[in-house]
């Protein structure tokens, strides 16, 4: 009666495995829960976004574009052209990008629109960073295709190594995902990575699809991202600096606007073009006034410094706490800490029982491969709330663990 694909191969969502973990615990009833497991932004959205949506009431009575505004469109690609520093024009809002609702939307549905039938004489592969954001592997799987996991470990710094594959599986591959900065483990990828990543993608017609939703979030230099990187290795002269290449960003971690879903899409014109076709058959469309409000967002550019000081505010916060313990490092970008606890499994259950906090078991966040699922040993912490609350659900973390 129901796609197996998704009854047999995808297993339950890493969040309803934790609560089905934690539901025979009870916490202790005189702390109060700190959550730490989700990575949803608990700062405010800034006032003017919201003021919009609220002033658009009267646009709730009409379908919103296919294509999505056109002053949202350009507000995008002039956001693009700031942040990466490319040339003034040479993104066209009616080809490069297209807005999604969210970065969630995106990822999922690239590998159904990339993903043929056949490819290199076999079925075909979608390549995903392990451990990963969920929406890829779902992706993967509706699509048809393959998924093969690519483990991203310490040894590799938390970046997958996809030159490491061999060339009768690139053949196969449709889509490989990246996330940058990672989720969970905050690596960055250098243009010197991005570049020859692309090329791989380039010379067996895959299509590179880039997750930098928390592009906006960052401790030090601010990540380099993949359309800057693939302007550098230009093989068109300039017809089509982007082929085979999409990136994804969202308003959720730059804007604290996780509940607007409000995203997008930019790259390959030729991809876009398909992701609309897609969007426009079955994709829920951005409404107006949220449109609006992103407009504003993406335009303005002194609420997101605010929000990465929360976030180094409360790095500096874990360092303090946490600088010589579980293996801690301050990721390059994000908001997560990656701490190998041993067992991320027994140390989410004894953090719930003795300190009512909850994180989330690395595990969860990642598929064995031969056998071995390489972060049963962590973690994975959201860095998410005011500081007050930091410190404490760091302080108690520390004194259990």
């Amino acid at each position: 009666m129901f796609n197996p694909r998704l009854t047999e191969t995808l297993s339950d969502f890493p969040f309803a495995r934790l609560n089905a973990l934690l539901a025979p615990i009870a916490p202790p009833a005189n702390l109060s829960l700190i959550n730490m497991s989700v990575g949803e932004p608990q700062g405010a959205m800034p006032a003017f976004a919201r003021k919009i949506v609220n002033d658009e009431i009267d646009g709730w009575n009409r379908y919103p574009p296919n294509q999505g505004l056109p002053e949202l469109n350009q507000a995008i690609c002039d956001w693009l052209t700031r942040r990466y520093k490319l040339p003034k024009g040479l993104l066209d809002p009616n080809r490069h990008v297209h807005p999604t609702a969210g970065s969630k939307e995106g990822v999922y549905i690239i590998a159904s629109v990339a993903t043929p039938l056949q490819k290199g004489g076999g079925k075909p592969i979608v390549a995903l960073p392990n451990p990963f954001y969920q929406a890829y592997l779902g992706g993967a799987v509706m699509s048809g295709a393959e998924p093969l996991l690519v483990n991203a470990t310490e040894a590799n710094g938390f970046l997958p190594d996809y030159e490491g594959l061999d060339e009768q599986t690139w053949k196969r591959i449709t889509v490989a995902y990246l996330c940058s900065p990672a989720n969970p483990q905050g690596a960055i990828a250098g243009k010197e990575y991005l570049q020859k990543l692309l090329r791989l993608c380039r010379k067996h017609d895959t299509v590179l699809a880039v997750d930098e939703c928390y592009a906006e979030i960052y401790t030090g230099a601010a990540p380099p991202g993949a359309l800057e990187a693939a302007l550098e290795i230009d093989e068109t002269g300039g017809k089509n600096p982007f082929h085979n290449l999409v990136v994804f960003h969202s308003l959720s971690k730059r804007s604290n606007a996780a509940g607007l879903r409000s995203g997008f899409v930019a790259g390959d014109p030729k991809i876009v073009a398909m992701i609309l076709r897609w969007r426009t058959y079955g994709g829920p469309q951005i409404p107006i006034a949220v449109q609006k409000a992103s407009v504003a967002l993406w335009n303005e550019e002194t609420h997101p410094v605010t929000t990465r000081e929360w976030y180094v505010k409360n790095f500096r916060i874990a360092e303090q706490i946490l600088h010589n313990r579980f293996g801690y490092y301050t990721p390059g970008g994000g908001f997560f800490l990656w701490l190998d606890v041993g067992n991320g499994e027994e140390a989410t259950r004894k953090l719930w029982r003795e300190a009512h906090v909850k994180v989330l078991p690395g595990a969860y966040a990642c598929r064995e491969t031969d056998g071995v699922n390489t972060a049963e040993r962590y973690i994975r912490v959201a860095l998410v709330h005011d500081e007050k609350t930091t410190r404490e659900g760091l302080g108690r973390l520390a004194s259990v663990l």
